[in-house]
């Protein structure tokens, strides 16, 4: 005896077959634009290597920053390499990344920064994008230069104390001091008749501090807690105090007590 079952569906509802009439023609060009399986095709991306922002200059220019490194970092020294060092700097199996020396003794590297990694600039990249040094350092502060002017600061002020942050996580924060305009802007927030301090303890952070006359304690409560900050750093630059000095606002160490 069969079993007459019901799968609730009505057969009959069903599009009407597509009958050929005659075979395909298996000779006939594909059209690149039909469906496949029901879906369209995706469009094609230019997956060439050599179009990547490691190997293409026009793909990584608005991709290179400047950052600050600590003193003493070991590197390739951008102003010093010329055709013929650059090629062998290039042929080894770990290159250097390429640096510059920052104010007060801090060191000025290079990052292609991507949204979820940064790769230090080497030979190896100068060779590939057909760059010089100058190229490399004008559109890198450019760069940073765009992406300051529209980066947040946080303002705190405690009587006569204030205090001006950039921790904006994105990777410039520390750099930004390297601006001259950043330099006036925290000169002209934090100055006055005091003196303002800043701190450089992460990638991700700098602060400056109005140091007002008299107020002799300000000084080391900073300088402890920017040393707190670098042990927990992720990417500690410098555990001291700079200030900001002279009508250039220069950035050099702090000398507790040198005069204003």
């Amino acid at each position: 005896m069969t079993e007459e079952r019901d799968f609730g569906r009505d057969l009959g509802d069903e599009p009407a077959p597509a009958w050929r009439d005659a075979p395909p023609d298996i000779l006939s060009p594909i059209d690149e634009s039909a469906p496949v399986s029901g879906h369209q095709a995706p469009p094609v991306m230019d997956a060439s290597p050599a179009a990547a922002p490691e190997h293409d200059w026009t793909s990584a220019a608005d991709h290179v920053y400047p950052v600050l490194r600590p003193a003493g970092t070991h590197g390739t020294m951008l102003a010093e390499i010329d055709e013929t060092a650059l090629a062998q700097e290039g042929l080894k199996k770990h290159a250097l990344p390429l640096i510059d020396p920052g104010p007060a003794d801090l060191a000025v590297a290079y990052v292609l920064r991507e949204a979820a990694y940064d790769v230090l600039v080497n030979a190896d990249h100068l060779l590939a994008w057909g760059v010089h040094a100058d190229q490399l350092r004008e559109m890198a502060m450019a760069n940073l230069a765009a992406w300051s002017a529209r980066a947040p600061w946080t303002d705190e002020l405690s009587g006569e104390r204030r205090l001006l942050s950039s921790d904006t996580g994105e990777g410039g924060d520390a750099a930004r001091i390297l601006l001259e305009d950043v330099r006036q802007h925290l000169a002209g927030e934090c100055g006055g008749p005091g003196r303002v301090l800043v701190a450089l303890p992460d990638r991700d952070l700098l602060i400056a501090g109005s140091l007002g006359p008299g107020d002799n304690d300000f000084a080391g409560q900073f300088a402890t807690f920017v040393a707190d900050l670098v042990d927990d750093a992720h990417e500690p630059i410098d555990s001291g105090l700079f200030e900001l000095v002279g009508d250039g606002h220069e950035l050099i160490r702090f000398a507790p007590g040198a005069d204003a």
